[in-house]
């Protein structure tokens, strides 16, 4: 089977990696995803842009691959869209207006509940297979769509969850984010953070960085132990501090406490507020709010993003109530995914 592939962000990627074992050997991807998996058509380190104002940037180059990518639906069995509503709605309607009989099945559905309803019909009409990772999300849908829950994929990949915390905080992990412009407004922050707590740091760096940019981008990285992997670092370590993402949902999904920090350009962010109608910007947050009705980690947004505000909430972070609710969201969420979305492709 060959499946026209988009999966443009890492963690996209990671979750693609899972499901191609549970796909197994038969299985050819084409298209947008990262090079261990095949040969693709883009390097995906030109993709990683950061809000509006940077999408305004490369538009013609997104659409230049976008019509590339509508060409390519023609020799493949099926469609496979992941995450990246911005790319992969507009390819979705594109592909089925010109293959009608083409299966696209869309996996990371679109926060239109976030951020626009109106795309709801469209996805329900466009797509023939929508694998939705939040439990609620059904509920924003037609009774007719082709959506099923099939649980979230980072229970998946996760493999150790914290059972126990201990009292002191001994080794604190940073996580700048993956994008340079979130790492540029957060690592002065960080720095001072971890000066004035007197540790060594441990920071998590994606791999894709050269050296030249981790220089520019990180500053002198002489008081961190610089690491690449993701979930052992966070379970080995008794706190952190994360920019807004997939990382603060596998963080707390771990069990490890950890306060939300995120800034973003001006304009971006003034652009969003008055899209999204949410209560809290973080994964984790949303999520369990849905069934406890209050955040489960501290966010701070903006100018709010202050080493005063990160340090007096580690200082006062209530560390029990935290992993409780860190097995809460585990119950709630299901694992499974993978399987479950390798199913729906290889159906008829």
């Amino acid at each position: 089977m060959k499946i026209l592939v988009s999966a443009l962000e890492h963690s996209a990627n990671i979750h693609l990696k899972s499901l191609k074992k549970e796909l197994g050997e038969g299985v050819e991807f084409v298209g947008i995803f990262d090079d261990s998996l095949g040969t693709p058509i883009v390097d995906l380190r030109s993709l990683a842009i950061m809000g509006f104002v940077d999408v305004l940037k490369k538009i013609r180059f997104f659409f230049k691959l976008n019509a590339q990518m509508a060409d390519l639906a023609k020799g493949v069995d099926k469609v496979l869209l992941i995450d990246s509503s911005g790319f992969n709605l507009p390819l979705a309607k594109k592909i089925k207006k010109r293959y009608p009989d083409k299966e696209i099945i869309y996996y990371i559905l679109p926060q239109a509940w976030a951020w626009k309803k109106k795309r709801i019909p469209v996805l329900a009409k466009t797509i023939d297979k929508l694998a939705s990772i939040l439990p609620f999300e059904k509920d924003y849908y037609p009774e007719n769509a082709p959506i099923s829950y099939v649980g979230h994929p980072l229970l998946d990949t996760i493999k150790d969850f914290k059972q126990e915390l201990t009292q002191e905080m001994k080794k604190i992990v940073f996580m700048p984010g993956s994008r340079k412009g979130e790492i540029s407004k957060l690592m002065p922050i960080f720095h001072e953070v971890r000066k004035r707590l007197n540790i060594k740091g441990t920071i998590i760096i994606p791999e894709y960085f050269t050296s030249q940019e981790r220089d520019t981008l990180f500053g002198d990285l002489s008081e961190f132990d610089v690491v690449h992997e993701t979930h052992q670092t966070l379970y080995e370590s008794d706190f952190a501090f994360i920019c807004s993402g997939t990382a603060t949902l596998e963080a707390a999904l771990i069990g490890i406490p950890f306060v939300l920090a995120y800034i973003a350009k001006p304009l971006d962010y003034f652009i969003a507020s008055r899209l999204v109608k949410l209560d809290y910007l973080g994964l984790s947050n949303i999520m369990f709010s849905e069934f406890n009705e209050r955040a489960m980690h501290p966010e701070f947004i903006q100018d709010d993003v202050t080493v005063e505000n990160l340090l007096e909430s580690f200082h006062s972070y209530n560390t029990q109530n935290f992993l409780e609710d860190s097995k809460k969201l585990r119950e709630y969420l299901v694992g499974g995914s993978s399987k479950n979305v390798a199913q729906l492709i290889q159906e008829d």
